[in-house]
């Protein structure tokens, strides 16, 4: 497949018709009261940038515990102002229960995002990629137990992410699926390594039966995500065990550069309700 790059003032380069999504603008609306911290890590070799917004109440009831949304693109200057002040106003308007969110800033977004590709496009479009593994070891063995030791919190996790996230999310949800308990996909780039993961999904769902977690995949109006994200929803339809709740929704009414802000709060609303009052809100 032929891809090429275009460029927008101040955003990052490309792919005219791909979907390797741009970096938010840096006039940002504010985030919410939060922390930050960085966190070094052997496994990556490098210091990581953390973000956490605690929900109201955090201070005052000193013995609960809170569930975790975890957050790739989740630097100030990326996808945490708005997930944060989404999550802060659902909370506050007793439309989702209280949880803690902890963002991961980007150092090398598309080497972090990106298993091995043995495409040459993907290659020369992504020269430094291949590195979800060691990422996602990161999360597991670095960053959710220093977030366990800093703050109180359940054994409860929720992640989400878009695009390239997105396809790291899938990936996790394939291979490392009890590492979250919800996952919330928007528009994946399951284009990578020409559509690998989607190829397997039925091979992964049938290796582990007693599979029990919450998937929700969306997809934009984008022709190299659409098909893939479609045939996921058939695998699903046909081989998703019984413990696995979960939803795909093509949204063709959307842009890649817009379902994220468009649909986080109604989707954060859906699949993190206050505790009994919604769906299978625990």
């Amino acid at each position: 497949m032929t891809r090429r790059w275009m460029a927008y003032v101040g955003l990052s380069l490309l792919l005219a018709g791909c979907s390797v999504r741009r970096l938010p603008p840096i006039a940002l609306e504010p985030p919410p009261p939060h922390e930050l911290y960085l966190l070094p890590s052997s496994v990556l070799k490098e210091e990581r940038r953390i973000a956490v917004y605690l929900p109201p109440g955090y201070d005052t009831a000193k013995e609960a515990r809170f569930p975790v949304l975890y957050m790739p693109d989740g630097g100030l200057q990326e996808d945490f102002p708005h997930v944060a002040s989404a999550v802060d106003a659902a909370i506050r308007a007793g439309e989702m229960r209280p949880v803690i969110v902890v963002g991961i800033e980007n150092t090398v977004r598309k080497r972090d995002m990106t298993g091995p590709s043995e495409v040459a496009a993907d290659r020369e479009l992504v020269p430094v990629s291949g590195g979800s593994a060691a990422f996602r070891a990161f999360i597991r063995d670095e960053l959710i137990p220093d977030i366990s030791r800093r703050y109180r919190v359940t054994e409860e996790r929720a992640v989400i992410g878009e695009s390239l996230a997105g396809l790291f999310l899938m990936e996790t949800f394939f291979l490392q699926p009890e590492l979250f308990d919800t996952y919330l996909v928007l528009s994946p780039s399951l284009w990578w390594n020409g559509e690998a993961l989607v190829n397997q999904a039925g091979a992964h769902l049938a290796s582990r039966p007693g599979l029990r977690a919450r998937l929700y995949v969306s997809s934009a109006n984008e022709t190299d995500i659409v098909p893939a994200v479609a045939r996921l929803k058939d695998i699903l339809q046909a081989s998703a065990p019984a413990g696995l709740t979960w939803e795909v929704e093509p949204r063709p009414d959307l842009r890649h550069d817009n379902i994220y802000r468009s649909t986080a709060p109604a989707l954060l609303r859906k699949w993190l309700p206050p505790v009994n009052t919604a769906g299978d809100g625990r």
